[in-house]
């Protein structure tokens, strides 16, 4: 794995780099672009930049009408504010119409760390895949964040993108590397329990699987960097594969990738899913490496988990 960096980081030097290529691309953001890095490309095309204040609702509304004109507008502030102060914004004023516009939302999670739980947002997943026809995708790494700007530029509708404050591996940096929406990729391979990762979790959950492995368990690992629309085909078949999957997010494990999975199995392939996340409760105000630690968003996390999933695999549901 190599050095780490910000998805949010990546995000900005993708924006950068395709706008050159796409000139329909436009870039908004509500007075936050030195931490969105929106200004990498505000520096590089200051006539398709908009700084709209702090006003994020309106700011969704200005990217709605610049989709009908055949812009593609990226939306940009905090998660907190892109998925929950705009929401209806979001919800009437892209997703109803379906409109072109993405919304990429940095500073998610309780990896904002000192910014405390009203900025920590543990519910944008959640709220973006219950508005139809929304893409939502979580990338693991820069690579991914980067790989995941261009597809959302080629890709017609709108899409929620989430970009993190904390910096994480690199993970993704191999040759037969492929991003495509809606299709997950396997990581690893393993027989006795599924690992299905998003975001930053991803480089968690390939941890695990080595210390899985020392206790002699053998975990298969994926990758699932869009939620919706989930790769069912790949969640049935580690189903059937390992009969035990464990979710891994660094959100609320009500309504994310969690449920989305649980959703997903229990009306196809229902096999054990244990949720690993934040615990429905509000974050709080710490630096994020101890705040990942208190919450066991770590690899130690996940193999606790791992193991409760083979114990309800090989023993029967419990409701303790």
């Amino acid at each position: 794995m190599a050095d780490k960096i910000a998805t949010r980081e990546a995000y900005g030097n993708a924006l950068a780099e395709f706008g050159a290529l796409y000139p329909e691309v436009v870039v908004l953001d509500a007075d936050l672009a030195a931490a969105t890095k929106t200004g990498i490309f505000k520096n590089k095309f200051p006539d398709r930049f908009f700084d709209c204040g702090i006003a994020e609702n309106n700011m969704v509304g200005v990217a709605a009408g610049l989709a009908t004109t055949g812009k593609i507008p990226f939306v940009s502030t905090f998660a907190m504010f892109a998925a929950g102060r705009s929401f209806e914004q979001v919800r009437n004023s892209v997703g109803y119409p379906h409109l072109n516009v993405k919304i990429a939302a940095t500073h998610a999670g309780i990896t904002v760390g000192e910014d405390g739980a009203t900025h920590q947002c543990n519910e944008d997943l959640a709220l973006m895949r219950t508005i139809p026809g929304m893409t939502v995708i979580n990338p693991s790494d820069a690579v991914e964040a980067r790989a995941a700007v261009e597809a959302a530029i080629k890709y017609e509708g709108p899409v929620y993108m989430r970009f993190g404050r904390y910096p994480v591996s690199v993970i993704n940096d191999t040759p037969d590397y492929k991003f495509e929406i809606g299709k997950a990729i396997k990581m690893a391979d393993g027989a006795d329990v599924t690992i299905v990762a998003t975001g930053m979790m991803v480089e968690q959950a390939l941890i695990a699987r080595e210390l899985l492995a020392a206790d002699g368990i053998s975990a298969a690992v994926v990758n699932m960097h869009t939620i919706k629309p989930i790769d069912k085909d790949m969640l049935i078949a580690q189903a059937q594969q390992t009969g035990a999957i464990v979710t891994s997010e660094e959100h609320n494990i009500i309504g994310g990738l969690g449920s989305a999975v649980a959703e997903t199995l229990s009306e196809i392939c229902p096999v054990p899913v244990v949720r690993h996340g934040v615990e429905d409760v509000f974050g709080k105000s710490a630096p994020a490496k101890e705040l990942i630690e208190y919450y066991s968003l770590n690899a130690q996390g996940i193999v606790e988990k791992c193991k409760k999933a083979i114990s309800l695999k090989n023993y029967g549901f419990t409701t303790e």
